[in-house]
């Protein structure tokens, strides 16, 4: 990631987002392009890749609330004919009011956390290499970079989310190009650039005492040109490469979960560290079980004499036996009751409960004995009203 390219490319546009977007509108954006132009969905198709890249690149930035902010502000004050520096390396203010750059970017250095796309760092970081001054000088393009944050999705059954389960996951992101060795040469033997002599950057006058550091356009930005470059990357030294791993996700995830692996990203530059993996874990419903929170939830259905007289029921559990509960005489439809222990798994070890509603049901078809049985209720109980209380309590409101 070069600097012209942090200020000059509108992320916030190649994901289709406004500039005031939400993380969950640009993480929704970006799942969707994702989708759309993933290298496994569009077989051979170098325009596809392409986008693919794009999108990952803004999502690497606009994703992380950090590297987001550095953006904004470095495109509110250089993009689109922005603040440009004056005489003497400073600048002028409203008024004529002048103040060193030095003060704004220098204590700035070292904030940042290490992005995807190289450019990790703070202010100083990102405006060292235009003023060629602070940590960001020349030999950059050289020091190791950190791979790309990879964002992946699994679909797990509702018994698999609860106890947790072990899935095979395929990524696809960019590493080092087998073909060539990440050489960009199909011989495997690049040429130092002799434009830039393998810094990969090529400074300017900017006028007013200072110098412009920009990606060297011969081998753009890569410190070293092929001389017949390689079939697979066209010369990057970068492919976009698939791998299969087996991901633990852990027992209580819930619906919409995002889980962040680190170093099992894409692959580091030169030495650098690997990205990180980020999960998003889908869960399909249970035909019988539902969830809330660390709790599962059924519904059970009781006879009428069972919830009048009250006794006890069995209740199926999630992948063990069932459990007894007792039911205390009267019970009204609707009740919960509770059976501890037997609900998802928790980060400790610890298992939430089971909440049981009670679901009074009716019988559709009737013998002669029961209907005779029933009759003999009605008559029995023909002096209670249960709607009553209702009816007063509506006279009185």
């Amino acid at each position: 990631m070069s600097t012209k390219d942090f200020i000059e490319k509108d992320y916030y546009k190649v994901l289709g987002v406004p500039k005031d977007a939400t993380e969950a509108e640009i993480k929704k954006a970006y799942r969707k392009l994702a989708r759309e132009y993933h290298p496994d969905a569009n077989k051979g198709d170098v325009k596809a890749e392409e986008r693919f890249k794009e999108i990952s690149e803004a999502n690497d930035v606009l994703a992380d609330p950090k590297r987001r902010k550095e953006y904004d502000e470095a495109r509110a004050l250089f993009g689109n004919g922005g603040f440009r520096p004056g005489a003497g390396g400073r600048g002028g203010g409203p008024a004529g009011f002048n103040f060193d750059l030095g003060d704004l970017f220098g204590g700035a250095q070292g904030g940042g956390a290490p992005g995807a796309g190289g450019f990790g760092g703070g202010l100083g970081d990102v405006f060292g290499g235009i003023f060629n001054r602070g940590g960001a000088g020349p030999g950059t393009r050289t020091q190791p970079r950190r791979g790309q944050d990879i964002e992946s999705e699994v679909t797990l059954s509702f018994t698999e989310a609860v106890d947790g389960a072990t899935v095979p996951l395929r990524m696809s992101s960019s590493a080092a190009c087998k073909a060539c060795s990440g050489t960009g040469d199909k011989n495997g033997t690049p040429r130092v650039c002799p434009t830039c002599v393998g810094t990969g950057q090529v400074t300017r006058g900017g006028g007013g005492g200072f110098s412009l550091t920009d990606p060297c356009a011969d081998c753009k930005g890569r410190g070293l040109i092929a001389e017949t470059p390689c079939d697979v990357c066209k010369g990057s030294g970068r492919a976009t490469s698939s791998r299969t791993m087996q991901v633990r996700i852990p027992a209580g995830v819930s619906d919409g979960q995002r889980i962040r692996l680190r170093g099992k990203g894409a692959p580091g530059e030169r030495g650098g560290p690997n990205g990180d993996l980020y999960v998003v874990v889908n869960v399909d419903k249970h035909p019988v079980f539902g969830r809330k929170g660390d709790n599962l939830t059924v519904t059970v259905p009781v006879s009428f004499t069972e919830a009048a007289l009250g006794g006890e029921i069995k209740v199926p559990t999630l992948g063990g036996p069932p459990v007894t509960l007792k039911l205390p005489a009267g019970t009204p439809n609707g009740r919960t009751m509770r059976a501890r222990g037997r609900g998802a798994t928790r980060k400790d070890g610890t298992r939430g409960d089971l909440l049981v509603t009670i679901e009074v049901s009716v019988p559709r078809d009737l013998s002669d004995k029961a209907r005779d049985a029933l009759e003999a209720y009605r008559e029995a109980t023909a002096g209670e009203d249960p709607r009553a209380e209702l009816f007063q309590a509506a006279k009185g409101a």
